[in-house]
């Protein structure tokens, strides 16, 4: 008998190998050979240092719940079972220089698709393109600034930045997990704008930004976004953050209103001891709209074991929504097309063998209020208990949102 669109849980083992491919720029091998040979004449530095970034990232995963689509449903990017995936490919290039910086990053694969899922769908006309994350799923990064000389120092910025909500980023390989947490896959991923960083101290940063809005490098209204967030870095041993995110984040015309969405965000980092790390992360926020205050808060914890070139990695996550109901109308959930929570465990081992290559075996168990996740003979689109047709609610603020017609822009 065939099955509906999920189930509330989902058992996977992922076997992962995100290949780095780093360049040593030329002053850096210089400066280790005189580290070797005190003797040996030091090369200076360039005044613009250009460092080459690129790395692969592929999986096998197996998925218990064996869904006949091959569909992982509600993880992010990790989402295809029983095959070999190529997740992502990423090359591009950093410049620093005394008075300015940028960086620009290219990318392909199952991952860049499902990280512009939420991008703003916007129409064209004779002579104007269309815009959607179609357009720009192949850029990660492109952001350049400038140094002034006040204080401390004051760096300004303009671009495609990654999200600085939450202690996750896009490239595995600089995560403790192969695969994100829920709350990484349901906040925003990225954003485009200005943003203004401080040096207070030689641990101690401020930043401000001014941002189109959760995922939207083409903006869904009129309005800009506003963030703020304290950075404490205290080398490797310690670090720890506080943001607020505010802004309207519907798009024009929206029955929910223009208001303003609220955003919480923080996360520390510890060094516990030679061999021990933990971590934890707290996200919540509100929204009010005409049919109340929609809510939603989460959170993680994470530790990992280091012992030469082996380590495990343990995360615990949870994220619950509210959406604001008044009567029979309903605010359109923000998060997993409309669970009131998610939740989920990951155990992860990982063996680096050589430098710049690491293998990883992943298990990994998600769970959820609502059938989610896809199991045998699977129907529907994997929306809660929806037909097939229906369109379903994407994670990362509403998905593909089309610009109503009756609001035109100049």
């Amino acid at each position: 008998m065939p099955r509906m669109p999920g189930r509330r849980r989902v058992r996977c083992l992922v076997v992962a190998a995100p290949l780095v491919v780093l360049a040593t720029p030329r002053h850096a091998l210089a400066e280790e050979r005189a580290w070797r040979d005190p003797t040996a004449p030091r090369e200076e530095p360039p005044a613009v240092q250009v460092k080459p970034i690129a790395y692969v990232e592929a999986f096998y995963q197996y998925n218990l719940n064996r869904p006949d689509n091959g569909i992982t449903h509600h993880r992010g990017f990790d989402n295809r079972a029983g095959s070999i995936t190529l997740s992502n490919v990423a090359l591009g290039l950093s410049a620093d220089a005394p008075r300015f910086t940028g960086t620009v990053i290219l990318q392909v694969g199952h991952t860049p698709a499902t990280y512009y899922l939420a991008e703003t769908e916007s129409s064209g006309a004779a002579g104007t393109n269309a815009s959607s994350g179609r357009l720009f799923q192949y850029l990660q990064e492109a952001h350049a600034g400038w140094k002034a000389p006040v204080g401390r120092g004051l760096l300004l910025e303009g671009g495609l930045f990654p999200s600085p909500i939450g202690p996750e980023v896009l490239a595995a390989k600089d995560n403790w997990t192969f695969s994100r947490s829920n709350l990484f896959f349901g906040l925003p991923y990225y954003h485009v704008g200005v943003r203004a960083k401080y040096t207070l101290s030689d641990r101690l940063s401020s930043t401000v930004a001014l941002f189109n809005g959760w995922n939207s490098i083409v903006d869904a209204n009129e309005d800009k976004s506003l963030a703020w967030w304290l950075a404490y870095e205290d080398g490797s041993a310690v670090n720890a953050q506080l943001l607020y995110f505010a802004g309207n984040e519907r798009p024009s015309g929206a029955p929910e209103g223009p208001n303003v969405r609220h955003m919480f965000d923080g996360f520390a980092k510890l060094e516990a001891t030679s061999w021990l790390d933990v971590m934890a992360h707290a996200n919540g926020g509100f929204e009010p709209t005409r049919f109340g205050t929609s809510t939603w808060y989460g959170g993680a914890v994470y530790a990992r074991a280091r012992a030469g070139i082996v380590s495990l990695a343990l995360r615990a996550d949870q994220l619950r929504e509210q959406a604001a109901a008044s009567g029979d109308d309903r605010a359109q959930p923000l998060f997993f097309s409309g669970a009131r929570w998610v939740g989920s465990g990951t155990a992860t081992g990982e063996v680096r063998p050589l430098e710049g290559f690491a293998v990883r075996l992943e298990y990994r168990h998600d769970e959820a209020d609502s059938p989610l996740y896809f199991r045998g003979a699977s129907t529907g689109n994997g929306s809660t208990g929806a037909p097939s047709l229906q369109r379903m609610p994407f994670p990362n603020g509403i998905g593909p949102r089309p610009r109503p017609r009756s609001a035109p822009r100049s």
